[in-house]
């Protein structure tokens, strides 16, 4: 009886010792996908590190298109930022683009339309291009964000309304105008060099760093 009883104690320790096994297994495969992640997670770091990144190859396209067809802009190395100073396009205090301004889009506009649709990789990495407007300190916050605003809508009203180029209906897709008024300038003085009209590019790979830096707080 006593043997009998000892083996039934022992058969009913058998499926303890199962479900250890059975929560050991799922920690380690827990662990193992932890550590799958985190090297995807420090591989796509690496990659959007590297200087060769699709960001940095179509910047330095417009930069070199820029300056091969003799358009005097002004194109920031690090975001892609092309910088029109605002006389070329407006009279001061002036919504409506001059001769002079419309003659300058005409030559930049399909040069740097080309540029975004010129590989499929520049295409795809340019989520949106942003025509904003800026103005400087000089008079009135609530007027300048007006003014800025309605500079950017007539650059786009003339661009989309009464030019033709070859990728028109792509970039038509991808762009928005904006206003910024005041908001980047030196409040301290009037500077003129605040009053301008800038072509901002918005990259996937920018958003793809924000969206990762999120996932890791």
């Amino acid at each position: 009886m006593t043997d009998f009883i000892s083996d039934e104690f022992v058969n009913a320790d058998i499926p303890e010792d199962d479900d250890s096994s059975i929560y050991l297994s799922i920690g380690d495969l827990m662990s193992g996908l932890l550590m799958f992640f985190a090297l995807l997670f420090i591989t796509a770091l690496l990659q959007l590190a590297q200087k060769d990144t699709p960001k940095r190859v179509v910047i330095g396209n417009v930069v070199g298109q820029m300056k091969s067809n003799n358009i005097n802009v002004k194109v920031n190395p690090d975001t892609g930022d092309v910088s029109i100073q605002d006389s070329i396009l407006f009279s001061k205090g002036s919504t409506e683009l001059k001769l002079e301004g419309k003659a300058f889009l005409r030559r930049f506009i399909p040069v740097y339309s080309g540029v975004i649709f010129s590989k499929p990789e520049f295409e795809k990495e340019i989520s949106r291009v942003v025509i904003e407007g800026h103005t400087s300190s000089d008079g009135d916050n609530k007027a300048n964000l007006q003014l800025s605003l309605l500079r950017s809508a007539s650059v786009y009203n003339y661009i989309f309304y009464e030019m033709n180029f070859p990728t028109k209906a792509p970039l038509s897709q991808k762009i928005l105008a904006a206003g910024r008024g005041e908001i980047e300038s030196d409040k301290r003085r009037d500077n003129p060099s605040d009053r301008k009209v800038l072509f901002r590019f918005q990259f996937r790979s920018d958003e793809l760093k924000k969206n990762i830096a999120k996932t890791s707080e």
